[in-house]
């Protein structure tokens, strides 16, 4: 059994409350269920944690070096502009998923960017809640592949 950890950058703690038109009206609890339902399917255990600070997800990723066999981030609005959560990824040796709620590349133009996913294994963006599942089953053939 393998550790996943799952990250939530800022606002996603108002996930079913804030612009439901794009996210949709599920809550970051029910997207967390989703993740574990597909964590343990596959005998793994998710961890999760949400935060709106860069540094305590910085802190969460250097915790998961050598602990974690992947993380899944979803790092809302950090994905453009947080370098420092970028060089912390390149530090972590496992499987890295990027993920979005919605397609980046159908919205504004500076969302268009990331500067994380030089540093990940792949990305699941546009599928809504169903991106939670997708996210958790690429992590885990990315890391049987890896072992």
């Amino acid at each position: 059994m393998a550790t996943i950890l799952l990250l939530s950058g800022p606002n996603l703690n108002l996930l079913g409350e804030r612009e439901p038109d794009i996210y949709g009206t599920v809550s970051l609890s029910d997207l967390v269920a989703i993740a574990t339902d597909a964590a343990t399917a596959h005998g793994h255990k998710l961890e999760h944690f949400q935060s709106n600070h860069e540094g305590e997800l910085i802190d969460a990723i250097h915790g998961a070096r050598g602990r974690c066999a992947a993380i899944v981030i979803n790092p809302g609005a950090f994905t453009h502009y947080a370098y420092a959560i970028a060089d912390a990824l390149a530090t972590f040796e496992g499987t890295k998923i990027e993920l979005h709620l919605s397609n980046t590349h159908t919205r504004e133009s500076w969302r268009h960017r990331s500067v994380v996913s030089a540093y990940v294994t792949g990305i699941v963006a546009g599928f809504g809640a169903n991106g939670y599942r997708l996210a958790i089953e690429a992590a885990v053939a990315a890391t049987a592949t890896r072992n």
